[in-house]
């Protein structure tokens, strides 16, 4: 109830910012199971002959000395050595006892040790494991998911499984070991006494069971809450300049506020549910402690047990709380990481809407001859983006593709790249269809450039080198040459060792704009997609281009897609779109002469001109 009632507070006093919101990050619905928790610990299988076998065999060592000392200070020390003030065998047993501590020590310090090491290696290769196969998954995916609840899912997710690797597992073991030996040992001295010392423990058992299912929700919806505040830090983040500009810091703040309320509550409401644990164990242990003394005391009177074997059970019960309530943190460990699991599971289970078949072949010198096929495509069942349209591109010919916004241009080079795949009908490239061939060989020789550009935090040598990691610092600085970037970058303190910050925010749009130009054109590609990739560049710097391009387009395939009709005046061919429908196509001059669509958008935009 405070999450909604906290929601509906930040969105009335701002409505507008319901933006911030991703219905996808929902509860996941599934019952607690091990064959999921076994999928989990299959990240372990690689060590499973090194550092594992070390782990278990140091905590058995610990764990059998833990068992042994009591019956030793119980049965011997007390029952035999002080009973016949026999000091010799009370010395030896000291100096025994000494060194069982000692060996205890010893295999204590080298479980943490492989321990640690164990759970860090395996979080490691599950977050490595998580972010290949996201690197791997179709833009749809992105689509439909904020950055900030992938991210969540990356660090938070797998970093809240680090304490059951780390700790979790072997001392599952160790304390199921404990308790298993403990009971064993306890029924086989006086089984009377165990018997009324262990009444407690199916008390115990069922409030567990009834509070599982409770705190494993509750977890999820930590899990949940964190995803949605993360997501709006870098939706925030993102579009600080836009809040600034509007005014908007105080009603963003206060819908942080709204969101920071509900992680707060949800985590705290998780917490006090994983904490109702402690005090049952406590309460158990009390009660125990109350038993042995009364019953133990008893039986010690009427001559059925002996003074040591009391000392011995007083030890054991001690030591038996201590795992049963390490069990209840282990458990709560268990749920956040069933919660946490499932969560990357929900993406390692994610598969491409582009598929790639195992028989893909590779393409072999690409020419770059482009065909479209009775195409139809929609990224919803709502809306089609595309009409079953059908289109040529020849080998080495620019083609340019315009029209209003929602026309279609954008989906047709996404479709090129095999962003997408269409709903029906067939994208070829040679005669090739793009289902039938490898992605990294159809995208090794396409190069997009979009007018978003985005600059990776590094040198500017290194961004441009990103499309063809073994070029060499003359290809680089020769690509930025044709472009007309050499200028600004010699200009620049360091030149082209200049270090740009995240998203390149010390260079201007324009400048980004001529470094994705470079990085594209050293790719040396067959396909050169422009995506409106002038759009921020000055009318001066795109003469230069223009000029440049000529040279570079020539022998490969351009598709350009402007709102700016003068930057396409030389393409080959123009195809004009609307509403996914292909209106007319031509060269420039042809189109001016049928006076139709192409024609009355080169004539609003000169009128738009004239009246500036």
């Amino acid at each position: 109830m405070s999450k909604q009632r906290n929601n509906a507070q930040a969105q009335k006093k701002s409505p507008h910012l319901k933006r911030f919101y991703y219905p996808l990050d929902t509860a996941i619905e599934k019952p607690f199971n091990w064959k999921q928790m076994l999928r989990l610990l299959y990240y372990i299988k690689p060590y499973a002959k090194t550092l594992l076998p070390g782990a278990i065999i140091a905590m058995f060592v610990s764990t059998m000395v833990r068992l042994l000392v009591p019956i030793l200070i119980g049965k011997v020390v007390i029952d035999q050595a002080i009973a016949n003030k026999d000091f010799t065998l009370l010395t030896y047993l000291v100096i025994g006892i000494s060194l069982l501590y000692i060996l205890n020590f010893i295999g204590n310090t080298l479980r943490i040790k492989w321990v640690n090491i164990l759970g860090q290696k395996v979080i490691y290769d599950l977050r490595k494991s998580l972010f290949s196969h996201i690197q791997r998954l179709s833009h749809n995916f992105f689509d439909k998911r904020s950055a900030g609840s992938i991210l969540v899912r990356i660090l938070n997710d797998v970093n809240s499984l680090q304490e059951l690797f780390t700790n979790g597992i072997i001392n599952l073991l160790m304390d199921i070991v404990m308790l298993v030996g403990i009971v064993v040992i306890l029924f086989a001295v006086s089984p009377q006494l165990a018997l009324a010392v262990l009444v407690i423990l199916p008390i115990m058992f069922f409030i567990s069971i009834k509070l599982r299912r409770n705190i494993r929700r509750s977890w999820q919806d930590v899990r949940i809450q964190k995803s949605r505040l993360n997501s709006h830090l870098n939706e925030s983040m993102q579009g600080i300049r836009i809040t600034q500009s509007f005014s908007q810091e105080k009603e963003n703040t206060e819908f942080f506020n709204g969101v920071n309320t509900d992680n707060y509550e949800t985590e705290r409401l998780a917490m006090k549910k994983s904490a109702y644990f402690g005090p049952f164990v406590e309460m158990s242990n009390a009660i125990g402690t109350v038993i042995l003394i009364s019953y133990g005391a008893h039986l010690i009177l009427i001559g059925n047990i002996e003074i040591g074997t009391f000392v011995l059970f007083a030890f054991y019960l001690g030591m038996f709380w201590e795992p049963i309530s390490r069990l209840g943190q282990i458990y709560n460990q268990l749920l956040v990481a069933m919660a946490s699991s499932e969560r990357i599971f929900e993406f390692l289970d994610e598969q491409p809407n582009v598929e790639e078949k195992k028989d893909a072949k590779e393409f072999q010198d690409m020419q770059g001859h482009i065909e479209f096929d009775r195409v139809q495509f929609s990224y919803d069942n709502n809306r089609v983006a595309l009409h079953e349209i059908s289109l040529e591109m020849k080998k080495g010919q620019t083609v340019a593709l315009v029209g209003h916004t929602g026309s279609g241009k954008s989906t047709i080079a996404n479709l090129i790249s095999r962003f997408y795949d269409p709903t029906s009908g067939e994208v070829k490239v040679d005669g090739h269809n793009l289902r039938d061939m490898r992605l990294d060989s159809l995208r090794h020789n396409i190069s997009v450039v979009l007018q978003d550009t985005f600059i990776f935090s590094g040198t500017i040598m290194e961004n441009i080198r990103f499309g063809r990691p073994d070029a060499t610092d003359e290809e680089v600085k020769d690509a930025a040459k044709v472009v007309g970037a050499d200028d600004f970058i010699r200009r620049l303190n360091n030149g082209y060792e200049t270090e740009v910050e995240e998203r390149g925010n010390i260079l201007s749009a324009g400048e980004r704009q001529l470094l994705s130009f470079a990085r594209a054109l050293l790719a040396n590609p067959r396909i050169l997609i422009l995506d409106e990739a002038t759009a921020s560049i000055d009318t001066e710097t795109e003469m230069k281009i223009q000029k440049a391009l000529k040279k570079l387009l020539a022998g490969r395939t351009a598709i350009m897609i402007a709102h700016r009709l003068s930057t396409i005046r030389e393409a080959d061919n123009i195809i004009v779109l609307e509403h996914g429908r292909i209106l007319e196509q031509g060269n420039h001059d042809e189109l001016m002469d049928k006076k139709g669509e192409y024609f009355e958008l080169v004539k609003s935009q000169f009128q738009m001109l004239d009246a500036l």
